[in-house]
């Protein structure tokens, strides 16, 4: 009898999930981790959920928690165990990364780095959902904040990252005939902004679209390493891995 092939993006049971929130990161994070938390909170309930119907429970933790999802902070994909986190938690279920110092390096904060992570990890759990667009030839990855993401606006006092709404993804919308993201600066459906990108499929190949050049360059500089550019195209081959839990209890007792 041959063994039942495992299905890693059956995330919503119709409950609310749970998102364990650790630190693993020695660079300071800016902000203070509890009031961060307490903003990323506010911005699912008070921004997110209404809009995409996502709610979610964020909890500080030490670690990875049974049945939760996850958003871990590191310091970048080279720190000792990186990559042993992967891009599922041990129970298989959804996980961010935000890379502290890579996001500093790269002159962003990390309130809004995280922020970034949470939306397009709520609206898009398997990092595998897609959608026809302006170009027909062209697939565009459902990603929210990918489009906005040089914009941000205060939860609590803490920058969180701009989200484009469910009509962004809706080609058939006149420019302004409707509200496309949280800040009101989209005016039409896949407008992408000066700073943001777009990850779209097109003959057999993933790739980005740019608003600017400028943007196009710095993207090109970034370490991409444990983004969901990289965990979409394993997600599309059914190769999203687990992290590896004995490997990092490992490096624990090291430490």
């Amino acid at each position: 009898m041959r063994a039942a092939r495992p299905t890693f993006g059956a995330f919503n049971q119709g409950g609310v999930p749970t998102i364990a929130c650790f630190n693993k990161a020695s660079t300071p994070l800016g902000v203070d981790f509890d009031a961060l938390i307490a903003a990323m909170q506010a911005f699912v309930d008070r921004c997110v959920m209404p809009v995409w119907g996502t709610p979610a429970k964020l909890v500080k933790s030490k670690g990875y928690v049974k049945g939760a999802w996850a958003m871990v902070f590191l310091d970048n994909a080279d720190q000792p165990g990186a990559l042993a986190y992967h891009d599922l938690t041990p129970d298989g279920m959804p996980q961010s990364k935000v890379f502290v110092q890579t996001t500093l390096d790269n002159h962003d904060l990390v309130s809004v780095s995280a922020s970034h992570e949470l939306v397009e990890m709520l609206v898009d759990p398997a990092i595998n959902i897609m959608t026809t667009g302006p170009d027909p030839k062209v697939m565009y990855a459902y990603e929210s904040a990918d489009p906005v993401e040089q914009l941000s606006f205060k939860v609590n006092g803490i920058p969180m990252t701009d989200f484009v709404y469910p009509a962004y993804f809706e080609v058939f919308h006149k420019p302004g005939s409707v509200r496309f993201d949280q800040m009101k600066k989209v005016n039409k459906p896949f407008q992408i902004l000066s700073g943001g990108y777009q990850i779209i499929f097109k003959n057999g190949k993933w790739s980005q679209i740019f608003a600017s050049a400028s943007k196009k360059r710095r993207f090109g500089r970034e370490d991409r390493r444990g983004h969901r550019s990289e965990q979409r195209i394993r997600a599309a081959r059914n190769k999203l891995r687990r992290a590896d839990k004995k490997k990092l209890d490992r490096l624990a007792r090291k430490n």
